[in-house]
């Protein structure tokens, strides 16, 4: 660690540093709060769609034993394609949210097909695009508190060390510089006696 200069430059240095610290600092606090209350919104979200998710599965639970029908094979209109999304911007920093999932067509021989095909199809399609959805919003979520953790450091940094240090330095420097006043003020005094005593001792007859 360098050694603090007791100078009236590194005085007026330290003052600006302090400054600039508690001018960033509330930034910094706003920053983080708003990180915490996304990362609540979201966590409620992905709750939300994780209990839809649960609700699907178990409605597709009741005639699962139909896809065992060898007639018919589901298996390619399930291919998923581009999954579309946008960045939302939180104080800063870009999370992805879930817009839409493609698929291909569905197309088959209606007659041929059976009749429960058309449910199926769109009830698995639903289960896949929900599945890909929490997965971007856990996604967001791991970006945010990252960002949170890297927020979180830089606010105890300014408050528990960068400010404390320069409001240190400051009493310090001040310290020192009303001590060097004070002793070129009794400097002062002694060579103003030393001199008026040598003007005495002139005049004297």
């Amino acid at each position: 660690m360098a050694k603090l200069k007791l100078t009236k430059g590194e005085l007026k240095r330290q003052r600006d540093a302090l400054k600039q610290f508690k001018r960033y600092l509330p930034t910094l606090q706003l920053k983080k709060q708003q990180l915490q209350l996304e990362i609540l919104q979201q966590n409620s979200l992905l709750k939300e769609k994780s209990a839809h998710l649960d609700k699907k599965k178990q409605a597709v639970y009741q005639w699962i034993g139909l896809l065992s029908d060898l007639s018919f094979d589901i298996k390619p209109y399930l291919k998923s394609g581009d999954t579309k999304t946008h960045a939302k911007n939180i104080a800063g920093v870009n999370i992805p949210v879930f817009d839409s999932m493609e698929f291909g067509p569905s197309i088959y021989d209606l007659f041929l097909a059976p009749l429960w095909a058309d449910l199926a199809i769109e009830s698995l399609r639903e289960i896949i695009a929900l599945n890909k959805e929490i997965s971007v919003i856990r996604q967001g979520v791991g970006i945010l508190r990252h960002e949170l953790r890297i927020t979180t450091q830089r606010v105890n940094l300014f408050e528990k060390v960068k400010i404390p240090l320069a409001e240190e330095n400051i009493r310090l420097i001040k310290i020192y510089i009303g001590d060097q006043m004070a002793n070129a003020v009794g400097r002062s005094k002694i060579a103003k006696r030393k001199i008026e005593a040598l003007i005495l001792e002139e005049v004297a007859p």
